[in-house]
């Protein structure tokens, strides 16, 4: 080559078939235009879709590719030998899954979103990939844009990782927040995240926690090999969390998040798991704290590498769009070498019982006030073997309040939750407790 003459890379085209152009769709038909050049030049690689699979071809769509191009057989696509790459973000379990297996049994390498279809059925789509030698990739279906998946499969593959806990739904966390920082109650903020495009109309998959259960499941099974469904989490929401509970973390110095937990617990001879989502008052000291609005956060804990925190948005046309396009990048150039990323096996675990886990919590109760009502209440902690850590009364009025009604709230120290269970049926059955309020867990700094 003469001096002064340019270096050309050979372009390569690489074919995608897109099922599904709603918000990330959309989003991620834009980036891809606006992001080619560059994928081209550091890759030498051009990324062109073929054929896009949608539900109503009626619809008008404000999107870059010619009408030509879409379709409403989305089988057609997944079988569409000149198809290279699946992206599938139509969500949903069926036909997802059949379109996923279907592409990966001819070869094709899949890119997928969708929480929902691997928290279902991870295991058997990472093993028909296996199987057929291709790319399934999926940073997309976990904390949107942030880059976690890849560093929990890759970076951290070898790391000891003995807990994963995040913040892993926006909508929650928003609520949440203006709960906090506006004194809004839980109604208040959910229609305000209602209007703002953050909640659904029914937002029962985020408010109960299923959203964040189907996460943390696929976390699981990436962190430790383990054959994880959304089945085995155990789940609560917040939809239960008052302007009260707020009140009384804020004075303590804590904030209340949604927490998505998978942690192993290492016995002789084998390990045990477990994968849980419930609300928890956090000490202002720790990271996810400080996670405010529609922002999501992970938090990993391993017994090499210590602490290591991803944070970033956790949904959202764009950032999931931009996690899309960065593993259809890896599929395309995986495809192009002959190779893939390995997942490696997912072996059955023994899952603990939540019966078993230990924690602190934070109580409240509705109580006659009036002299020898604590001592009772303590007496019942004191015969199930849980320990008061602190107390607080409070003398109630209004008009939906009797004048003898106090409320009570209280920290207790770790114990295990089967004998918080147990000191809770108790107490209900005291004539002087008229009710039992929230049961939130509280992270303590041994968990931290």
């Amino acid at each position: 080559m003469s001096a002064g003459s340019l270096s050309v890379v050979a372009e390569s085209v690489v074919r995608i078939g897109v099922l599904g152009c709603g918000t990330v769709g959309a989003s991620l038909l834009a980036l891809l235009e606006r992001q080619s050049a560059t994928v081209n030049s550091r890759t030498g690689l051009s990324l062109v879709v073929s054929r896009i699979a949608v539900r109503d071809l009626s619809q008008k769509r404000s999107v870059v590719v010619g009408a030509d191009v879409f379709t409403d057989d989305a089988l057609s696509v997944v079988s569409d030998p000149s198809i290279d790459i699946i992206v599938e973000v139509m969500g949903g379990i069926e036909p997802a899954r059949g379109l996923v297996l279907a592409a990966l049994a001819a070869g094709k390498p899949v890119v997928t979103a969708n929480k929902a279809l691997l928290a279902a059925h991870g295991s058997e789509l990472f093993a028909a990939a296996e199987a057929a030698g291709v790319d399934i990739l999926f940073e997309a279906s976990v904390a949107g844009g942030i880059p976690f998946i890849r560093p929990l499969r890759e970076s951290l593959l070898a790391e000891p990782v003995v807990r994963v806990m995040g913040i892993m739904n926006g909508t929650t966390n928003y609520i949440l927040t203006r709960m906090s920082e506006a004194g809004a109650d839980y109604s208040e903020a959910l229609a305000e995240a209602q209007a703002l495009g953050y909640a659904e109309a029914d937002p029962t998959a985020d408010v109960e926690g299923h959203d964040a259960a189907a996460k943390i499941a696929i976390v699981a099974s990436i962190a430790f090999g383990a054959k994880v469904t959304s089945a085995d989490v155990q789940c609560e929401g917040i939809s239960s969390v008052s302007a009260d509970d707020i009140s009384f973390a804020q004075r303590h110095g804590y904030a209340i998040k949604l927490l998505a937990i998978a942690e192993r617990f290492s016995l002789p001879g084998s390990d045990e798991l477990s994968a849980r989502v419930h609300p928890c008052l956090i000490p202002n000291a720790h990271p996810l704290a400080a996670v405010r609005e529609s922002f999501n956060a992970v938090f990993v804990q391993g017994d090499a590498v210590g602490d290591l925190m991803f944070y970033g948005r956790g949904a959202g046309g764009d950032p999931t769009a931009s996690a899309v396009l960065g593993d259809l990048v890896d599929a395309a150039v995986n495809l192009q070498s002959g190779a893939h990323a390995s997942l490696g096996a997912f072996v059955p675990m023994p899952f603990r019982s939540n019966d078993e886990l230990d924690a602190a919590w934070y109580l409240s109760l509705r109580v006659d006030d009036r002299p020898g009502v604590l001592a009772s209440i303590a007496g019942v902690f004191g015969a199930h073997g849980v320990s008061i850590d602190s107390m607080e009364q409070h003398s109630l009025s209004g008009p939906e309040t009797a004048a003898d009604e106090a409320r009570i709230d209280l920290i207790i120290h770790p114990a295990l939750e089967r004998d918080v269970r147990a000191t809770l049926v108790s107490l209900g059955e005291l004539e002087s407790v008229r009710s039992l309020g929230s049961t939130i867990r509280v992270l303590i700094d041994a968990d931290i």
